[in-house]
């Protein structure tokens, strides 16, 4: 077991800021790649030109270094603690915490978080349990692993969850995936990166279609039956007409991520959880020694 340095959550607390900034700012790069690809394969002109108006916004986000969208959404991190990494789990919050904080102040962030009932707003980006934060845990690694995932609420708002019977077969599953898409429509500003939950519990499934939306796009579920799903989803997506902002063409969706779990015999959770256009995501890694390396090309462990 590694004690991480005296230095170390305050890495955390620096990487945790950069991250949240990194990600309002910089489309990564495989999302780029898959919306040049889809300008190419868009035929419908009003369609074609919002995608051409897409490739602008980044342009201009990064010649004046400023937010790709005025929505800094809800911070969601996820932590992949090592399991040779002695961290302790409330300061590692804390600091997670602090550096969403650092990050709205120094750089005059909107923010965008506040009570549920009064609305109050503490200006801060943080809240009462926001940031979100999940918990997992890498065999052998002796570092952290820190993902951000920004969830503005045109996106977030378009999230679904259906109890499915196992009676309904995989036509149910394909069934409410594509309704969710459609109910969807334009609200969530597409074209989609559709994360899809399969299994586990409730709670767990919804989980599970948001971690989806961490996967770098091209990526493929291990499983090769949950792969096949994936590549049928999205071309059954992508056959909607709902198209680039939802004005009509053939690219409503870059890609369907599923991350599934085993569950109860009689239950068959199926989870939807939108993410926009921006792909938005960014990750960090920190030694135990407070080394902190930029990731660009993060991917799941084991993916």
């Amino acid at each position: 077991m590694v004690i991480p340095e005296p230095g170390f959550y305050e890495a955390v607390e620096k990487a945790a800021a950069e991250t949240y900034l990194k990600a309002l700012t910089d489309v990564p790069a495989d999302v780029r790649a898959a919306l040049d690809s889809a300008r190419r394969r868009e035929t419908h002109p009003i369609g074609s030109r919002v995608l051409e108006l897409v490739a602008l916004n980044i342009q201009a986000a990064d010649e004046h270094r400023i937010l790709v969208c005025q929505d800094t959404g809800t911070p969601v991190y996820w932590a992949f603690i090592g399991s040779k990494l002695g961290v302790d789990g409330a300061r590692l919050e804390d600091a997670i915490r602090r550096g969403v904080e650092a990050a709205t102040r120094d750089h005059s962030l909107r923010s965008s978080i506040c009570h549920p009932l009064s609305r109050e707003n503490p200006q801060t980006n943080t809240g009462y349990r926001v940031p979100v934060v999940h918990f997992e845990f890498v065999a052998g690694a002796d570092y952290l692993d820190l993902v951000m995932l920004p969830k503005g609420s045109g996106s977030e708002n378009q999230s679904f969850l259906k109890m499915l019977s196992p009676a309904d077969g995989v036509a149910g599953i394909k069934r409410f995936i594509l309704e969710s898409v459609v109910e969807a429509g334009p609200k969530g500003c597409p074209p989609y990166i559709v994360g899809v939950g399969l299994g586990g519990s409730a709670d767990l499934c919804m989980v599970l279609a948001k971690r989806a939306l961490l996967r770098p796009i091209g990526s493929r579920n291990e499983d090769p039956a949950v792969a096949a799903l994936e590549a049928e989803l999205l071309e059954a997506v992508n056959r909607l007409g709902i198209g680039p902002q939802g004005l009509g063409g053939m690219v409503t969706a870059l890609a369907v991520h599923i991350e599934h779990a085993y569950t109860h015999i009689s239950q068959n959770p199926v989870a939807v959880n939108i993410q926009c256009w921006r792909g938005l995501r960014a990750a960090a890694r920190i030694y135990p020694d407070g080394r902190t390396e930029a990731l660009a090309q993060w991917q799941l462990p084991g993916g």
